[in-house]
């Protein structure tokens, strides 16, 4: 099971998240760079690969490097 702070894989869909914690038996996974939750069953979540977390990152930071207007 992947820790909280990590990047997985919603494996019903693609989708890539940052772990957030568990609530019930669903972990809790949020869009890079931010955004809504999403519950996902364990059993559907597989690590991101390296790849993925890069680019999860990258977006994470470029959103944090931009200022309101």
């Amino acid at each position: 099971m992947p820790e909280p702070g990590t990047f997985a894989v919603d494996g019903r869909d693609g989708r890539v998240g940052r772990v957030m914690g568990r609530v019930g038996p669903y972990l809790q996974l949020r869009p890079p760079g931010g955004g809504a939750e999403w519950d996902c069953p364990p059993e559907a979540v597989r690590p991101a690969p390296p790849g993925l977390v890069l680019r999860a990152r990258v977006t994470e930071i470029n959103r944090e490097g931009r200022l309101p207007s």
